[in-house]
């Protein structure tokens, strides 16, 4: 298995140089995320994800979790390295201290994430789901449900899940068939099975709260009828400790590809006491505060894997002798050269890098939209962070896990048939990231959100929120002196985005099924331009630190080669996809369904 390690520079690099994370913490009045902080939590999460939960990683995707008469174990180690975690208080670090958390900005809680992720993507899924949870009772629980999961949940002694999916449904949660009924007592009786219910059952914490999406007996149809409700795996007694059990059990866990050793459960309630959170019928927006969570946490997937595979490859690729350089040997004492010496090694080398540490910085970006939108006391700045996070988390998702998933194929790539046997453990990596395109939301759905919900949905407001920062970093640096090539590809780029969706629109104007043809590839193309936008950034402040003579010229002269690289290897592709984008929807509807299997 690829030996991970925290890409603190490159992490660093883009906290401190590029973002200003501290600065803007100051700014925001999170006065206790102090640089010290800071440093703390990133050099302790390191160590904590480098040797406790990366060893686990290989073991734990060969064992899986067990699956016992409604009981399941995790493998072994995982209980152990939660209650670690645990103890260290790593849940609450970016938690709302009324109920025991740290208080610190949402983005420190993310790079903690993301070394988490990267070194085991499994065991990262059981804290990851429960702050999606913990986050939809904050915004829409009573403050009795607050007091009375909050405090455990934030701990970690207790977790939680998202119980939305159903057999018969996927993504349409307008026809589910879980019902509530309501009790006497101002409780209801949930009733149904859910499924891919990731954490849904486990040994790791004393109690699980489970947030299942149910119908009340007069609900209206479709999506205006869905309720959310709040179901613990044990009831509370009178003081609000662990009571009797509910009536829900897990029915089987599923024989994955990947993840093997997250839980992936069926999850069925059998008249479970369960509660209503916020307004009957008005579960939609509680649903979307937990899925735009996981969204961004999803899309992290792929930055993580990717990482984690990039190592692996790199480390590979200066060991592995194979043939001679074109060019004459490069280590003549050797029978033969390191595999890093040929040009197309280089080339998926340099795919991977360019991929990872533009989706980092994408990442990272949202991630201080989020500590905006958390904490700053301006309104109007907290709408536009608002604003562009709905832009940019079907981007994120979708485009961070397409592009992850071709990194860790890429990174088995480098090793050869090496590659393609457990024992090196590039193989796990690329199983573990195929699940991430399809879960919370597939990427077909994600393009959908963007384009027919965020952009014609909004005439473009959404979208000219994000191109009029791309468009005033390349009109400030139009005439820069080395990288004025690169200024003028994106600002081209961002001007045919617009062009773009105007053409798309007034198309969808006489058939709708054109926003449906052309979505995904309206997405690609715009997760590559705003992966241009931060490269951009990101080689401006190389290029400046450089002239400064900051020192360590090594590390920025090759954040400037990677993002030459992406600018002439990897943004092209996105004329690719305007082309399939304006093809329009007769070339895929043009053939009935029975066709199809002629």
């Amino acid at each position: 298995m690829p030996e991970y390690k925290a890409p603190l520079r490159d992490v660093r690099f883009l906290t401190d140089e590029v973002f200003d994370f501290t600065g803007r913490y100051q700014a925001l009045g999170a006065t206790d995320a102090t640089p010290d902080m800071f440093s703390a939590i990133l050099e302790e999460g390191a160590k904590f994800c480098e040797q406790v939960l990366a060893p686990l990683n290989r073991s734990g995707d060969e064992e899986g979790c067990h699956f016992d008469n409604g009981v399941v174990t995790t493998p072994k180690g995982f209980k152990e390295a939660y209650s670690q975690y645990v103890e260290g208080g790593w849940n609450g670090v970016s938690s709302d201290p009324a109920y025991g958390g740290q208080g610190l900005p949402p983005s420190l809680g993310l790079l903690v994430s993301e070394m988490i992720g990267a070194s085991n993507c499994s065991w990262g899924m059981y804290p990851g789901l429960t702050k999606g949870a913990m986050a939809a009772i904050h915004a829409h629980g009573s403050e009795d449900q607050k007091k009375a999961y909050l405090g455990r949940m934030t701990s970690g002694i207790w977790t939680g899940t998202m119980c939305l999916t159903e057999p018969h449904c996927g993504t349409d949660l307008g026809i589910i068939k879980t019902r509530a009924v309501p009790n006497a007592d101002g409780s209801y009786a949930i009733t149904g099975t859910k499924i891919f219910i990731s954490a849904g059952e486990h040994d790791m914490s004393e109690n699980i709260i489970h947030l299942v999406l149910a119908k009340l007996p007069d609900a209206p149809a479709g999506t205006k009828g869905i309720s959310l409700f709040i179901v613990p795996k044990f009831n509370l007694d009178a003081n609000g400790e662990v009571g009797e059990r509910n009536a829900v059990a897990c029915g089987s866990i599923e024989h994955k590809m990947g993840i093997k050793a997250s839980a992936t459960c069926v999850m069925n309630f059998d008249g479970a006491r369960g509660f209503l959170i916020g307004e009957a019928n008005k579960g939609l927006a509680c649903m979307f505060t937990m899925m735009n969570h996981a969204r961004l946490g999803t899309g992290m997937q792929g930055l993580c894997l990717g990482e984690t595979s990039f190592q692996g490859a790199v480390r590979y690729a200066q060991d592995r002798l194979q043939m001679r350089s074109l060019t004459g040997p490069k280590a003549p004492e050797k029978p033969a050269d390191p595999i890093i010496v040929h040009p197309d090694v280089r080339r998926m080398l340099l795919t991977m890098k360019a991929f990872n540490e533009g989706n980092r910085a994408l990442a990272y970006f949202t991630a201080q939209l989020l500590d905006i939108e958390h904490l700053s006391q301006d309104a109007e700045e907290r709408e536009r962070a608002a604003n562009l996070l709905a832009f940019l988390t079907p981007i994120c998702k979708a485009f961070m896990t397409e592009t992850g998933l071709e990194v860790t194929n890429i990174g088995m790539q480098v090793f050869g048939g090496h590659g393609f046997i457990r024992e090196w453990g590039m193989e796990q990596l690329v199983r573990d990231c195929r699940i991430a395109p399809i879960y919370e939301g597939t990427n077909g759905i994600q393009a959908l959100d963007l384009l027919g919900r965020k952009v014609l949905g909004s005439q473009g407001r959404l979208l000219m929120g994000f191109t009029r920062l791309v468009h005033q970093l390349c009109q400030q640096h139009a005439e820069h002196p080395q990288l004025k090539a690169e200024v003028a590809q994106l600002a081209a780029l961002n001007k045919q985005w617009g062009e773009l969706t105007q053409t798309i629109g007034m198309a969808a104007m006489k058939n709708p099924d054109e926003v449906g043809a052309a979505s995904v590839d309206y997405l690609m193309f715009s997760g590559y331009v705003t992966l241009g936008y931060f490269w951009l950034r990101m080689a401006l402040v190389a290029r400046q630190k450089l002239e400064e003579g900051a020192g360590e010229a090594a590390y920025y002269e090759a954040k400037l080669a990677t993002a030459a690289f992406y600018f002439s290897r990897l943004l092209p592709r996105a004329q690719a996809h305007v082309a399939a984008a304006q093809a329009g929807s007769d070339g895929l509807m043009g053939l009935s369904a029975e066709q199809f299997a002629l």
